[in-house]
């Protein structure tokens, strides 16, 4: 198993060459139940943004800015679609050219250019494929709910205007670089027909151009999936790289007016309780969906899903409890969002008892981030996203690498060019996952801090005081959430 990928067009000659000269080659072809899957897949994970995510933060904040809170979701969701659609999908799972291949890719796809219906988009099975614009859309709702993430740490004193401006620059110059780096590859056939030409060359002028065609399909990809890094579903992708954007733009922007000073309690509960639920079942077309077939290792990432949310929501409530003397609704749904988060990276690597250890750590390691550490340095995370996402984006990276040892019931990692599991070495892995959460902490927080100052000398970041006391939805919007 290794990261999500799209079979490339970018070395046509070579993949033709190959093809035509690999024993017993056959073509891959797109199965119709794998397609239904991956569609109902895609439209979980819009679920898990819109009402999702939306009905979760709504109703975290206070009843002023409800609306705001939802229209800045609704909005983010929808502009990132059509920016992928036009050129973030091609930059993302295209090859780019000379070093900067490394780090993104190029415009050959943009405005879906080549694809159809029946073009094929690779899976994790050698010969098995699906539709690619399944596959762009699916791609496309993880780029829109990542994104959106970003608004829990801001949200009730960031202008919609400034919000307007921001997502459309950080998914393009953050998000698309480290998914590019993450998750694209040269794809399982492609390595496949290489190896096997390898095998049956029988002199060494053949040998020698085999193994040069071998390296070159290996040796195409993002930086961080050819440092060895493992990410399933998104856990720096996704959590770490929407995480650490929304601790820089809450040190950036400031506290809410009367934080530390004033009770901000949530005004509903109930909706947020509801916006958990969504976000748990989307859940599962996100994470099972990320096996790109509807197999046994898809199951795996199903069964991972329940367990650790499950788990992690037991842990941060019942530590809660002995801490505060009291288990609280909020507790146990953050918990439940902290299990998920981490649960990503690993979901369909782990196995079950190691997601359930996962959701354990899980939930004592976010539950302190959200509340000790955070009183600690008294920054203005609004609904914990860098407790919950960086944070548990990083358990579960870091976890991953020692979860997926099939000694521990992992599944290991697949090589396609020796057409079996891999030897599992844990220093070699946990430097790779060390890299990928360095290099996204890096990448991300750097970029979104220039991207914050930008946006703010252009437009400016916050309302003025009378119109934040005020509230957002009337000041921004012009409307009340409720009557």
């Amino acid at each position: 198993m290794t990261p999500k990928i799209w079979l490339r067009a970018g070395l046509p000659a070579l993949l033709a060459a190959l093809v035509a000269a690999a024993p017993a080659f056959a073509a891959p072809t797109i199965n119709k139940g794998d397609t239904a899957w991956m569609m109902t897949a895609t439209v979980l994970v819009l679920c898990m943004t819109i009402p999702g995510l939306a009905l979760f933060y709504g109703g975290l904040v206070r009843s002023k800015n409800m609306l705001s809170t939802l229209l800045q979701v609704f909005y983010t969701e929808c502009i990132v679609l059509l920016i992928w659609v036009i050129y973030g999908y091609s930059l993302t799972f295209t090859g780019g050219s000379g070093f900067s291949a490394d780090f993104i890719g190029g415009f050959s796809k943009a405005f879906l250019a080549g694809i159809t219906p029946e073009t094929p988009a690779a899976t994790f099975t050698v010969g098995a494929a699906i539709p690619e614009g399944v596959y762009v859309m699916f791609q496309m709702t993880f780029a829109a709910i990542t994104a959106a993430l970003i608004l829990g740490s801001v949200v009730e004193r960031t202008k919609f205007s400034a919000i307007a401006l921001f997502m459309p620059l950080w998914i393009t110059f953050v998000y698309f670089p480290v998914a590019h780096m993450v998750w694209y590859w040269s794809g399982p056939d492609a390595i496949d027909a290489a190896a096997k030409v390898l095998a049956a060359a029988t002199d060494a002028v053949a040998k020698a151009k085999a193994q040069a065609a071998l390296d070159a399909v290996l040796a195409d990809g993002g930086f961080l999936y050819k440092a060895g890094a493992i990410d399933f579903a998104g856990g720096s992708v996704v959590h770490i790289n929407a995480g650490i954007a929304g601790m820089v733009g809450c040190l950036i922007i400031g506290k809410r007016l009367g934080y530390g000073k004033e009770v901000m309690p949530p005004h509903s509960l109930p909706m947020a309780m509801i916006g958990a639920c969504l976000l748990w079942f989307g859940w599962f077309g996100f994470n099972a969906g990320s096996n790109l077939e509807s197999a046994g290792s898809a199951v795996v990432a199903f069964i991972n899903t329940f367990i650790a949310t499950a788990a992690c929501a037991m842990s941060w409530m019942f530590v809660e409890w002995i801490v505060k003397g009291k288990p609280t609704v909020l507790g146990a749904i953050s918990g439940a969002v902290a299990g998920l988060v981490a649960v990503t990276p690993a979901s369909g690597f782990s196995g079950a008892m190691g997601a359930l250890v996962l959701g354990l750590v899980a939930g004592v390691v976010c539950y302190f981030f959200c509340t000790a550490v955070k009183n600690m340095f008294g920054y203005d995370d609004s609904l914990d996203v860098f407790g919950v996402h960086c944070i548990g984006g990083i358990v579960g990276a870091l976890g991953t690498g020692i979860l997926v040892n099939p000694a521990l019931g992992g599944t290991g990692i697949f090589d396609y060019a020796i057409n079996k599991v891999a030897d599992y070495d844990l220093t070699a892995q946990m430097i790779s996952q060390f890299k990928d959460v360095i290099v996204t902490l890096l990448w991300s927080g750097i970029g979104s801090a220039i991207l914050w100052k930008i946006v703010d000398i252009i437009v400016g970041l916050r309302p003025s005081a009378d119109r934040e006391r005020e509230g957002l939805d009337i000041t921004d919007h012009g409307e009340r959430a409720y009557s």
